[in-house]
């Protein structure tokens, strides 16, 4: 992989986790078009994943829940069984929970340990599992989805808040160790017009007045940052707030 900005991804392998729809849809396919063979993955969206991976050029699907440790180990190791190599790893999976942040009886022990075994320890597992690979790569990258509400106190729940917290940390920590093979970057959103947000429409309305660009993000602004990172051979621990400006109100 070159460290031209412009250069394409012939040859390249991907692996976007919940990839089924929504954001990891957008980056599977920005990765496509950048010439990557891709690995589509979801936990239970099943024939959506494979209706994916069959409209894309080169991609399989694989179904893997990333809270399940050997999980994740199957999942690289189906990617190496179909492409041989793995050069960059989008960890997209997430799960949350709507809670008013005043509600602390709500947020259980329960809810926590879920969001935080996809939100975190998914991520952590897949970047251990694929190490090895992509330092083979010679040019690995790594990026993970996180959120505007690991960076200021906002979301849809605090365990969800604090999972992308921990999120942009541990970006920020595996860039320092895993240099100079590996690549370690974040994109952190505001609010996505995805299938998840689709009945929020007073929220949409009001987020999209306020912000400086005049709407709310698609998933392929999302994807655009993420196609960025992926290109941009000397940035690393970095995380990347993209918002439309929101968050400088």
């Amino acid at each position: 992989m070159t460290h031209d900005g412009s250069m394409k991804l012939d040859g390249k392998v991907a692996l976007v986790t919940g990839s089924s729809s929504g954001i990891g849809l957008a980056v599977a396919r920005s990765l496509a078009e950048a010439g990557a063979a891709l690995v589509i993955n979801s936990a239970t969206s099943v024939v959506a994943g494979q209706e994916v991976a069959a409209s894309l050029p080169q991609a399989t699907y694989v179904q893997a829940d990333v809270a399940d440790d050997g999980a994740c180990d199957a999942l690289i190791e189906a990617t190496l069984d179909r492409f041989g190599r793995l050069d960059v790893l989008v960890n997209n999976a997430g799960t949350t929970r709507l809670i008013a942040h005043e509600d602390l009886d709500a947020a259980t022990d329960e809810i926590w340990r879920r969001i935080f075994d996809v939100n975190v320890l998914g991520a952590w597992r897949l970047i251990r599992a694929a190490a090895p690979s992509l330092r083979e790569s010679g040019a690995g990258a790594v990026v993970n989805i996180t959120s505007v509400a690991g960076l200021r106190p906002t979301g849809s729940s605090i365990p969800y808040a604090v999972s992308k917290a921990a999120l942009n940390h541990l970006t920020v920590l595996l860039a320092r160790v895993l240099g100079p093979q590996i690549r370690v970057n974040a994109v952190a959103p505001g609010l996505v017009d995805t299938p998840w947000t689709a009945d929020w429409g007073a929220i949409h309305q009001m987020v999209g007045a306020e912000t400086p660009l005049k709407r709310v993000a698609q998933p392929e602004d999302v994807a655009q940052a993420v196609l960025g990172l992926v290109r941009a051979g000397f940035v690393t621990g970095q995380v990347i707030t993209v918002d439309g400006g929101y968050s400088l109100r």
